[in-house]
């Protein structure tokens, strides 16, 4: 009988980790969805910044490649 207890608290640890894994996942993509860590005005800062004098075509290649590789 001692088996038992031990195989469902074993089960239920692994459940319990698989589902938090999930749900915090499943959080932060739709808070960074919501809330973008950059967006065009913090880019046109950073290459001015940089020296650059950024048009807006080259903003737009850049937010849509950022945006390109966060989708993933």
């Amino acid at each position: 009988m001692l088996w038992l207890y031990i195989l469902v608290g074993i089960v239920s640890l692994a459940v319990g980790l698989i589902l938090g894994f999930l749900i915090a996942r499943r959080y932060m993509m739709n808070y960074l969805k919501k809330n973008p860590p950059i967006n065009e005005q913090m880019l046109r800062v950073m290459m001015t910044q940089m020296g650059q004098h950024p048009s807006q075509k080259k903003l737009n290649q850049m937010m849509k490649a950022i945006n390109n590789q966060t989708k993933d």
